[in-house]
């Protein structure tokens, strides 16, 4: 996987006052940590910090720190980041140094692939988790998690046992816990069963109707 640059400073002082003032100023507050490597506070440019994590790899994609020398040697990703209420705007982040040849968890998406036949039947998927933990080397993480459902009927349903990753990566899981299904969504279920019982009346209003008149 490609290693991306960004541009940090290091930060001299800290606390909120200080934090205010940075990201009036559109900076970005961030902490960097890891094995050997006291924490340090560090300012970047937010927009360059999304451009960065614009990539296939989102947010496990690998970064070299530029501008700090003691981090110059190092590779990070984005472990954290906050993002305020309201504006949706990142106010703070935490980079965690990482080992390239020792595997780590990492988060990936699920993408979904083809139409399952039970959604042509009227079935809805339904995703369970969003993103899969992997046990794997940095360099090594997949863009995202495949899943074939073209084969999937009504009431199918694909546990984490059953999906496929690339060598070299493991599903990191204890319980063989759902990941999609394909049902009809209750509320259809309940909206058809209205609509059939208002038919069954009608015709039974109009069979005692009949009766009446035949009287």
């Amino acid at each position: 996987m490609a290693q991306v640059e960004l541009k940090v400073e290091i930060r001299e002082k800290s606390g909120k006052g200080v934090a205010r003032k940075l990201r009036a100023a559109g900076k970005l507050p961030a902490v960097v940590y890891g094995k050997a490597l006291e924490p340090t506070t560090i300012v970047v440019d937010p927009k360059e910090l999304q451009q960065a994590m614009s990539g296939d790899a989102g947010l496990n994609t690998l970064l070299k720190l530029k501008g700090v020398s003691e981090l110059a040697s190092k590779v990070f990703i984005l472990k954290n980041a906050d993002v305020h209420p309201i504006r949706r705007t990142m106010i703070s982040a935490d980079f965690q140094s990482i080992n390239l040849m020792e595997k780590s968890v990492f988060l990936v998406s699920i993408n979904i692939v083809g139409t399952a036949v039970g959604q042509k039947e009227g079935g809805t998927l339904q995703l369970v988790r969003n993103e899969l933990e992997v046990f794997c080397l940095p360099t090594e993480v997949p863009q995202g998690i495949d899943i074939d459902v073209t084969e999937l009927e009504v009431g199918d349903t694909i546990h984490i046992e059953e999906v496929v990753v690339p060598a070299g990566v493991e599903l990191v899981h204890e319980v063989n816990f759902t990941v999609l299904t394909l049902s009809i969504i209750k509320e259809e279920v309940e909206e058809t069963e209205e609509e059939a019982e208002t038919v069954e009346a009608g015709e039974a209003g109009e069979a005692g109707e009949a009766g009446e008149a035949e009287a």
